[in-house]
């Protein structure tokens, strides 16, 4: 095994190679009936390919040169007629067969392209998390696109050819073994120095794909927007440049070298091939002096024949050697979707009756660690190899509730928020939802009964409207108002030129950081789940747009089971129950007046943000205001 891929998978080499031709083959199994009638055309037109050299030796030794020396004129007639009728007949087929030919390959591509994007949106959160979005880009992009070839192309090329060797071999054995062996002397040495050449081309694509890789990943992060921001911030555009151009100047290398590969082999073949023909002249000659009875259309035809067979080799050593190159591709798109996510139904899972969800949460006795990148590691699950990120946590969440969850940042609050919709799976313990443990239902019915706003908002390059309805596809008009309305988002939207038609450009880049957040709360809003997580979803949030959004979320928790994770204790102060989680572990939980009357952690935090109920401002000349009284004033006088 070499090379591991992007997500820690290994592809293999040559004993993987059979493997993986079988199942691009198979990709063609949809397309069968497609397939065998591409064959059959692909199959007369190699056929009819070999006949003309016969009716060319007809043509010499009975038409224009027969034993009466008389030439025969209705002979010769027919003759030509057979000789010009085939290539009309086989360029008919063959504009066909491209045509079929180039449909069928862009099918099989989409197909397999589908497969691939659709495989990955069932992977789990850990693999994304693990792997960078270019890479992934790449897979899709440069390597699907890199086998198009292969899949339109080199198919019924290998079997044409093939077809025409086998055939023009069996006729010029049939006209003269002797020339024959001549013509193929050296063909099984070059074949066998292109399954090593092969071998070397195929090392030499991989390594260039994810060369190529890397230069998508570097793109998409430097030239996202927010990379591009981040390069300005801190002045390391240049260094951004500098890395690219390194990449590219790597992957410059690697293309020369990997269409260089072979050339020299090549070089000889095409020697070989030129000098051929006079050998045979000379055999021929060596035969006729000898009394071997060659005629002139044999000679003729055997000498056409041997342009049929020779060709036809040279494309097969280089098809061969595409094919080579295609199946380290191959490798990398199969070893994508021979991953399997970790996340998955089990056998027999229920679905939960959305009209029935009460949205009671429970966690049950909760240990949890992240799993490694390497999605190979033989470590049993429920074996940390990694810090526990929770430890032993166990909570209830009634219906209709409003739960707090706070600590200091990686203390695993976002963590347990993640274990609900099932974004991961526990270690140990359980995480139940009405009762039912999450693992026992279908994915697709616990997420329809979960919403979350996320600290990291996301929009889609799309209007207004469009965002809202990525929640719910059918939503009227009037349901996207009263969304909005709730987050206090409408008056904004209605105040752009184009109102729910706002383009909201990349990432949501044209809004606020407060605006996106807000719409971001109107989309889940628009979702209506019982179970409602906000992971810091006032973050943003100035002191006025925040009093709003709490109002609103006041109304929209009411009749749904709500989680809100805050550092700002601002937003939280009204849950029925806060968590109080530390390392991991939960170690306060309470009302607000119960926390603060205990003077633990959460007493703490909140004194650190509230200085005792006062508020403190900091000046730029360093005079420090509490409450309105001067608590430190550095100047000298």
């Amino acid at each position: 095994m070499t090379g591991a891929n992007d997500a820690g998978v290994t592809v293999g080499t040559s004993p993987a190679g059979d493997r993986i031709g079988r199942r691009v083959w198979a990709l063609f199994g949809p397309h069968r009936w497609a397939l065998a009638g591409i064959l059959t055309a692909v199959l007369v037109s190699s056929g009819l390919g070999i006949v003309t050299p016969f009716l060319t030796q007809a043509t010499f030794d009975k038409a224009l040169f027969p034993p009466d020396h008389v030439v025969d004129i209705p002979l010769l007639g027919w003759l030509v007629a057979g000789m010009v009728a085939i290539p009309v007949v086989s360029a008919l087929i063959g504009v066909w067969q491209t045509w079929q030919t180039t449909l069928l390959g862009n099918r099989v591509m989409a197909d397999l392209r589908g497969r691939l994007f659709e495989h990955l949106q069932r992977m789990d959160l850990a693999f994304f998390t693990a792997t960078r979005t270019g890479a992934i880009q790449s897979r899709l992009a440069n390597d699907v696109g890199g086998v198009q070839s292969v899949l339109t192309e080199t198919a019924t090329s290998i079997l044409g050819n093939v077809v025409t060797v086998v055939a023009a071999l069996v006729a010029m054995l049939l006209l003269s073994w002797q020339l024959t062996l001549v013509a193929v002397a050296l063909v099984p040495v070059f074949v066998l120095l292109q399954v090593r050449v092969g071998r070397v081309r195929r090392r030499l694509a991989g390594r260039t794909q994810e060369s190529l890789s890397d230069m998508t990943a570097i793109t998409e992060e430097a030239l996202s927007v927010s990379g591009v921001l981040l390069a300005k911030v801190f002045n390391r555009q240049a260094d951004e440049v500098r890395r690219y151009r390194e990449e590219n100047a790597n992957q410059v290398g690697l293309q020369v070298r990997q269409a260089m590969t072979g050339q020299t082999f090549f070089a000889v073949v095409q020697t070989f091939l030129g000098v051929t023909p006079a050998l045979v002249y000379l055999v021929t000659g060596l035969l006729i002096a000898a009394g071997g009875g060659l005629s002139a259309g044999t000679v003729v035809a055997f000498t056409t024949l041997q342009t049929r067979l020779l060709f036809p080799t040279v494309n097969l050593l280089r098809v061969s050697l595409d094919v080579q190159t295609s199946l380290a591709l191959f490798g990398r798109i199969f070893s994508y979707l021979d991953l399997r996510p970790r996340i998955v139904d089990a056998p027999g899972a229920r679905v939960l009756d959305p009209t029935a969800v009460r949205g009671a949460v429970t966690l049950r006795d909760v240990w949890f660690s992240y799993p490694l990148a390497d999605r190979d590691d033989p470590t049993p699950p429920g074996t940390p190899v990694r810090p526990w990120a929770l430890r032993g946590v166990s909570a209830q969440l009634a219906p209709g509730t409003l739960t707090a969850i706070v600590g200091p940042s990686g203390s695993g609050k976002t963590t347990m928020s993640y274990l609900i919709p099932r974004l991961y799976d526990v270690d140990r313990g359980a995480v139940l939802l009405d009762g039912q443990d999450v693992r026992e239902l279908t994915q697709a019915s616990v997420r329809a009964a979960v919403g979350m706003v996320t600290q990291d908002t996301h929009l889609l390059h799309a209007t207004i409207a469009a965002n809202l309805r990525y929640a719910a596809p059918d939503a009227t008009d009037a349901e996207l108002e009263a969304a909005a309305r709730a987050a206090n988002i409408h008056d904004r939207i209605a105040s752009f030129p184009d109102g729910y038609d706002t383009v909201v450009g990349e990432r949501g880049y044209r809004l606020s950081g407060g605006e996106q957040q807000r719409l971001a709360i109107a989309r889940v809003l628009l979702k209506d789940p019982p179970v409602l997580i906000l992971d810091e979803a006032t973050s943003a949030l100035d002191t006025a747009s925040e009093r709003l959004v709490q109002q609103a979320l006041e109304t929209a928790t009411q009749a749904r089971t709500t989680i809100a994770i805050a550092h700002r204790l601002s937003t939280i102060l009204g849950a029925d129950q806060i968590l109080v989680v530390d390392g991991g572990e939960i170690v306060e939980r309470g009302t607000h007046e119960d926390l603060l009357a205990r003077g633990g952690l959460y007493a703490r935090l909140y004194t650190e943000q509230f200085a005792d109920g006062k508020v403190e401002v900091r000046c730029g000349n360093g005079v420090v205001f509490r409450d309105g009284h001067t608590l430190l004033d550095p100047s000298p006088s």
